[in-house]
């Protein structure tokens, strides 16, 4: 019979070690995900690679939706990272639409994870796994500061974050092979010039 994991708030590393446990039970769930799909994976087999106690694991993520959505939150901070502002002369929807191809490609390099996660964060409740919030507002973040909006108005948000839902339809569409990666990527772009358009400093 399948574990089912109790419903109780997930701990937080706190310390140094803590957060290269952490960091370490999430690059084995990656490393497991990518080979074997999110139904395949074990917690034990997580828990072994990554050299840490069954406890230990259930304490941080109870779930594999915990777990999944959390490996899911960490790339997008690191991609986060990793962008520099566009240059004034580039067009902000463009520029949007650039940076959304290029977050999609690092996820298709490894489509049983991309798939693992966007399943997780898909189903995840965000007053329950706190990681699934932690994907929208950095997503939300990565966008707006794209498009140079630093006070965005109540429909800023509510556009970026239909352009965002619009962005994991087509990776799910992708994944599923109901759509070939030119044509994804042709309607992310059109998708970001569509919803784009209203925005408050169009």
């Amino acid at each position: 019979m399948p574990r089912i994991a109790e419903v109780r708030t997930p701990a937080e590393p706190s310390s140094p070690e803590q957060r290269a446990r952490h960091l370490r039970i999430l690059g084995a769930a990656a490393r497991i995900g990518a080979d074997r799909g999110l139904e395949r994976v074990q917690m034990h087999e997580v828990a072994k690679a990554a050299g840490v106690a069954i406890a230990t694991l259930y304490r941080y993520f109870p779930s594999k939706t915990h777990l999944f959505t959390a490996v899911l939150a960490e790339q997008i901070d690191r991609f986060s990272e990793s962008l520099r502002r566009p240059e004034p002369a580039a067009c902000p929807e463009d520029a949007v639409a650039d940076v959304l191809v290029q977050a999609s490609r690092q996820l298709l390099r490894r489509p049983a994870l991309a798939a693992a996660m966007l399943q997780s964060a898909s189903t995840a409740n965000p007053s329950v796994v706190a990681d699934a919030a932690r994907v929208e507002d950095t997503s939300r973040d990565i966008i707006l500061r794209t498009l140079a909006v630093d006070e965005p108005t109540p429909m800023d948000v509510t556009l970026v974050r239909l352009l965002v839902q619009c962005w994991y339809g087509v990776l799910q569409s992708g994944l599923n092979g109901r759509l070939p990666i030119p044509q994804m990527e042709s309607d992310l772009r059109i998708a970001c010039r569509l919803l784009l358009a209203g925005r408050s400093n169009a």
